[in-house]
């Protein structure tokens, strides 16, 4: 019988089956019917149950109906004679079992746990071998995936930049090629880290990244003898689906049936991985709904269960691959148990070139689109961001297409996305009034979303806007099909998130006259746990209001945007005043804390937030690239201040276009700030390593400062004062330093505070400062390294005709330093005029060698003071 059973097609068994279970449920009185509903709901099985509101009036047939598109047909039998078992119908039960072994057989037996690890990567590499990219075009994922760069990072910055003094080696960026992804959770002495977090912008590529990562694992490549079952958790998705449902419940959505050992698989959750995709997107961690969820087969929120999964406190064994903007990265270290962090920085130049001809399949064509940027070098620079080189290609496809002259440039993220824009539309031949009105309420769409952290639009939210299978929709829109309670969910996307936030900021421009009230402001007062959130839109909303976009925006759709906008704009920036800097004492103090409150989280995450602000403010004020503009916002921020900021190089191009356009008398201050560059580790070749480098001349390193240091150089750069406080200066920093202070025409005061310099390091700085047009006339000096110090700063004082004022508060300075000094001071064409010594413990000897440079030179105003007085001057 049970070979006959074995040999049923498939509708036959799904009919047998349905069969088998009306007979069952028909069998039942009233009130074993009912106790039989009620077990069915209060005993999930597998983490697995159907709400109540499905049950509770259900009848026989309506039950067989639910439970086979619940678990399918044979696995509902396997299931119905458990709960009839508990319902006290035990009879009913043993009458079902043997009807089931008789028609059906024995093929719904439990499938072992070392069999389904086969299936479940099976499945996993059917699910994930293609992508889909923006346009809906389906690719292979290992035909387009293109390796990113990949930099090793830690929990605190603090840690790195103020280590030894000698030239800081940084652990090199790696290709993200199975090699790296292994090293990903290795850990040190004490075990493998459990917690990685993959952190970058928008469009860097971490999704992809982390479906690569899974798709490798599945394919045996990644983790091997470690991780059993890994699974994709996106975020997003999670936040919005309605109801409720256990971790379970999305692994068994995840599996290729419901026989999912489900149990089995739970029960060793240290060789489980999950991918928690877009965590940036979950709400602050004091809020009283993110409550961690930390049982596996409680039917709660998805935020909750996220919430457990990221605090361990849900499965505390389990591995965790997290990826976050980097924005919200400092936000979410507080859910995290010592995460080991790794930063995403994109395409290198090789890499760039080689999506591009993954891109075009014509040889020819990619060669030319790749020439064309590569020569647009500032259009190249923003490729390093795989939708940003996406969006590139595909406008240049376009072109290339309609045979167009590839002559447009762009040098922001923001005009690159509205060529995007205006090119798809062209493209598509759809860019009349009808289309442009679509554009308009899809950009309010966008601008609701953001505003509601909503992602993830139902058939009904476009319906009612009338975008229902409208042209925009079509272009602009990805439609996804999510696992329901019984039917699958018609959800529908943007094509990117930081697309989403592009076109919500277009909104505030399309609908300029009609916009909702507060508009603008609303979105430039948002508060702080919004600023992150809302840190992209806000951005895109300074590069729309450029002359140039707004020029572009009035003739692809049609509208006129009012000029006070950008007036809002300007006044909302010079409101902001500067980000607050923790003193030094503050931060010695916050190292020595090892446990913190709730309430202090809070307070550090506000930090966090502020401290992200004042980098954020710049890179919106660059794009956009209206120098005018610019320098009127800044007129009203007199001090730039920047700390713990580990900068990238885009990060540096920002800051340097910045002070570039500065007014006259801006001031500079970067505090804790990382100066130098995790550069990408590239192999030698064969031949390289043969040659070896006893042939070559090394050039000077170029540092990560250079931009910087050349923008502080041009004639229409205003910034006066630069101060560099507890910073890591390698030799690098400082050769480039010192040759800006040969030339940069507004320069009067340079600081180096706390800061660590090697022997080099300082003779380059003198150079700099003892060079005739040199025009620093303040230096300020606290360093660690003083006693190295001294000599060249005994050079800059023979040599300098404009230094008139020197401070150097707060050192030590021992007898022979303070003898050097004033043999330099009696020099005669020392210039100087003010020396500072405020909170000096000074001897008797040193007090007196000070005495008689003052006799010498009565002009020479010495102001003193020991550790807590007040200074005076010195007679």
């Amino acid at each position: 019988m049970a070979g006959a059973g074995a040999s049923c097609s498939s509708r036959d068994t799904d009919a047998l089956a349905r069969e088998l279970l009306l007979v069952a449920l028909e069998d039942l009185s009233q009130e074993q019917l009912k106790r039989f509903r009620h077990k069915l709901r209060d005993a999930p099985l597998d983490g697995r149950s159907i709400p109540w509101g499905r049950l509770e009036n259900s009848d026989p047939v309506d039950l067989v109906d639910k439970l086979t598109q619940f678990y399918g047909s044979e696995p509902a039998v396997d299931v119905t004679r458990k709960i009839l078992k508990k319902a006290d119908a035990r009879d009913v039960a043993v009458r079902l079992k043997a009807q089931q072994l008789q028609r059906l057989g024995s093929s719904s037996a439990v499938v072992s746990l070392s069999e389904y690890k086969k299936r479940y990567r099976e499945h996993v590499l059917l699910q994930h071998a293609k992508v889909k990219e923006r346009n809906s075009r389906s690719v292979k994922i290992n035909k387009r995936f293109t390796k990113l760069l990949i930099a090793p990072g830690s929990g605190a910055v603090e840690d790195e930049l103020l280590g030894p003094s000698e030239e800081p080696q940084p652990e090199r960026a790696r290709r993200s090629d199975t090699h790296t992804f292994n090293k990903l959770f290795r850990g040190d002495d004490e075990g493998p880290r459990l917690t990685v977090v993959l952190q970058g912008p928008a469009g860097i590529g971490k999704t992809m990244a982390a479906k690569k990562i899974l798709y490798d694992w599945a394919a045996g490549k990644l983790y091997h003898g470690q991780v059993d079952f890994a699974f994709f958790m996106p975020c997003g998705e999670l936040l919005e689906r309605p109801g409720t449902r256990s971790l379970a419940d999305l692994i068994l959505d995840q599996c290729p049936d419901r026989k999912a050992p489900v149990r089995q698989i739970l029960a060793h959750p240290q060789r489980l991985l999950f991918i928690l995709d877009g965590a940036d997107e979950l709400p602050a961690a004091a809020a009283p709904e993110a409550t961690p969820c930390t049982d596996p087969f409680e039917a709660t929120s998805g935020l909750r269960v996220l919430s457990g999964l990221l605090s361990q406190e849900l499965l505390p064994l389990a591995r965790l691959l997290v990826t976050t903007r980097n924005a919200a990265a400092g936000r979410l270290q507080g859910r995290l148990c010592s995460p080991q962090c790794a930063e995403v920085r994109g395409f290198s130049d090789k890499d760039k070139k080689k999506y591009f001809f993954k891109f075009f399949r014509d040889e020819r064509k990619a060669e030319r689109a790749y020439r064309f940027v590569k020569e647009n070098e500032t259009l190249f620079a923003l490729c390093f961001v795989p939708f940003v080189c996406w969006i590139v290609c595909t406008v240049l496809q376009q072109q290339l297409e309609l045979g167009q002259d590839l002559s447009r440039t762009s040098k922001t993220t923001t005009s690159v996305y509205l060529l995007f824009i205006a090119s798809v539309l062209k493209s598509a031949g759809t860019n009349g009034p009808r289309v442009q009105g679509e554009l308009r309420t899809l950009c309010r769409l966008a601008r609701e979303g953001i505003l509601k952290h909503q992602a993830q639009f139902s058939e009904n939210d476009l319906e009612q806007l009338k975008l229902q299978g409208s042209q925009v929709q079509t272009l602009f829109l990805s439609k996804k099909e999510l696992p329901g309670v019984l039917d699958k969910e018609v959800t529908y996307q943007f094509i990117d998130q930081s697309f989403q936030e592009f076109l919500a900021a277009l909104s505030y421009l399309l609908e300029a006259e009609g916009a909702p009230a507060g508009g603008v402001q609303m979105l430039l007062n948002s508060d702080s746990e919004l600023r992150g959130y809302l840190a992209l839109t806000t951005r895109f909303l300074f590069g729309l209001l450029s002359a140039e976009r707004i020029r572009d925006i009035e003739r692809h759709f049609g509208c006129v945007v009012p000029e006070r906008l950008k007036q809002d704009t300007l006044r909302w920036v010079q409101g902001q005043g500067h980000p607050k800097v923790a003193p030094v004492e503050a931060e010695k103090n916050d190292e020595l804390k090892d446990t913190k409150e709730p309430e202090e989280e809070e307070e550090d995450e506000e930090e966090e937030e502020d401290l992200n602000f004042g980098l954020e403010l710049l890179y919106c004020l660059y794009e956009t690239q209206e120098d005018a503009f610019v320098r009127q916002a800044l007129s009203s921020l007199p001090e730039m201040v920047l700390e713990r900021v580990r900068f990238t190089r885009m990060d540096l191009g920002v800051l340097s276009y910045c002070v570039q356009c500065c007014p006259a008398g801006q001031s500079l201050r970067l505090v804790n700030c990382g100066l130098v560059e995790a550069k990408e580790k590239k192999k030698k070749s064969l031949v390289k390593r043969l040659k070896g480098s006893g042939n070559t001349t090394k050039q000077p390193p170029v540092s990560l400062l250079r931009p910087l240091c050349e923008a502080m150089t041009s004639q229409q750069c205003g910034l006066r004062i630069l101060i560099l406080s507890r910073c890591k200066l390698p030799d690098s920093v400082c050769r480039d330093l010192s040759e800006a202070l040969k030339l940069a025409p507004a320069l009067r005061e340079l600081g180096l505070l706390q800061s660590r310099i090697t022997e080099t390091g300082l003779r380059l700085l003198s150079e700099g400062l003892a060079w005739p047009k040199c025009r620093v006339q303040t230096l300020r000096i606290q360093l660690p390294n003083l006693q190295e110090a001294i000599q060249y700063l005994v050079i800059v004082l023979q040599q300098s005709r404009v230094l008139t004022t020197l401070d150097l508060s707060g050192c030590q300075l021992v007898t022979y330093m303070v003898e050097n000094l004033c043999s330099a001071l009696k020099y005669p064409m020392c210039c100087l005029k003010t020396l500072s010594l405020t909170s000096v413990e000074l001897s008797e000897v040193s007090l007196r060698e000070l005495q008689i440079v003052k006799a010498s030179k009565p002009d020479l105003t010495i102001l003193h003071s020991k550790p807590g007085t007040h200074p005076q001057p010195l007679k």
